[in-house]
């Protein structure tokens, strides 16, 4: 007797990723990027897209060098990235000790406690380094670099991260100064300091080596990329309903929408818990066939609805496309172009063009 095969799990979600669109940022990035390398960090699972297909991706389009967080991540990373180079920007924690001596990726050292434990267990390993410029989060300070921490390190990257990169804050040239200042007291074989924003302040930002993310993945970090970064991710929801109400009817949780007039709802398979996030309620929108779809009333945690007189074709089952463009639902949700990508939840079927 024949088998019958399993039928296939249906998401009512679908998340788009655009690779030629990837590839097209990465090597505008590059250009940007002048004599520098071009990197990528490909942590948070590709900022939500999915790290390994997205790795697969940019090194295709000739990134070879990229950025995770943790040792989990990087596992999963290496083998979709040949002969790459990969650091870990977390450093490790004693339990990852071990793993992290025995790996081809290299840690990116952050405090004096992984740089005592790197160079005992490290048998003179190659690592990377992260100083501290002004951001106040992770790296060494400017006391521990010139005390000799790291004298005697095989250091392949000294890295620092801008805090204020995407705006014209004086703290971006007090960044670049005293990681000047580091870079001059610490012998490593290449600089980095550029995220996506940093490229966009120009070659002195550049060093040896850029460290985009933001951008690759269609955000406009600043004015001079925009018209140069293309949309990467499209979300989709299915129509679970359609239906009418009447002037004087409310919508959603604490009937944030009144109805002025009869009109036509299409209530969508999405919701906050798919990353869809309550800052859209009463401000995003979607598109039917060139026809804007707002959306009405609060985003609750499984459904949206948004307003389609302007559709009368859409009806139940029927794929709809929310407006997703990074920096125009930015603005409509209150959110961050970060925030926008890295929240999407794991119940839309993810697939790459």
């Amino acid at each position: 007797m024949a088998s019958i095969a399993a039928p296939v799990t249906h998401s009512p979600l679908r998340l788009t990723a655009d690779s030629a669109a990837l590839a097209a940022n990465w090597r505008w990035l590059a250009r940007a990027s002048g004599s520098a390398a071009c990197g990528a960090a490909v942590k948070a699972n590709a900022y939500g897209l999915g790290a390994v297909e997205a790795a697969k991706r940019l090194y295709e389009a000739g990134c070879r060098d990229f950025f995770v967080a943790t040792w989990a991540e990087a596992e999963e990373v290496l083998p979709a990235i040949g002969d790459a180079s990969l650091s870990v920007l977390h450093g490790f924690a004693s339990e990852d000790l071990q793993r992290a001596v025995a790996s081809s990726a290299r840690p990116v050292l952050n405090t004096v406690r992984q740089v005592q434990a790197w160079r005992e267990a490290g048998q003179g390993r190659p690592c990377d380094v992260m100083i501290d410029t002004g951001i106040n989060r992770l790296g060494l300070s400017a006391t521990d670099v010139a005390g000799g921490l790291l004298d005697g390190l095989a250091i392949d990257t000294l890295m620092s991260h801008l805090a204020c990169a995407d705006e014209d804050h004086p703290l971006n040239g007090r960044q670049l100064a005293a990681f000047r200042d580091a870079a001059g007291r610490v012998g490593a074989k290449r600089l980095s300091l550029a995220n996506s924003a940093g490229i966009c302040l120009g070659a002195d930002y550049a060093f040896d080596l850029t460290r985009p993310g933001l951008a690759l993945y269609g955000g406009v970090p600043r004015g001079e990329a925009a018209g140069h970064i293309a949309q990467v991710a499209r979300i989709e929801a299915q129509v679970v309903q359609r239906r009418r109400i009447g002037a004087g009817d409310s919508v959603g949780y604490n009937a944030t929408f009144i109805a002025e007039r009869p009109m036509e709802l299409a209530i969508l398979n999405i919701g906050y818990a798919d990353g869809y996030l309550r800052g859209f309620s009463n401000s995003g929108s979607a598109s039917i066939g060139g026809a804007q779809a707002p959306v009405v009333g609060r985003v609750s945690m499984d459904l949206t609805a948004i307003a389609v007189d302007a559709a009368p074709e859409a009806g139940e089952g029927d794929w709809i496309a929310l407006d997703f463009d990074l920096p125009d639902a930015a603005r409509q949700s209150g959110l961050s172009q970060y925030e926008l990508l890295t929240v999407l939840g794991r119940r839309y079927q993810r697939r790459w063009t």
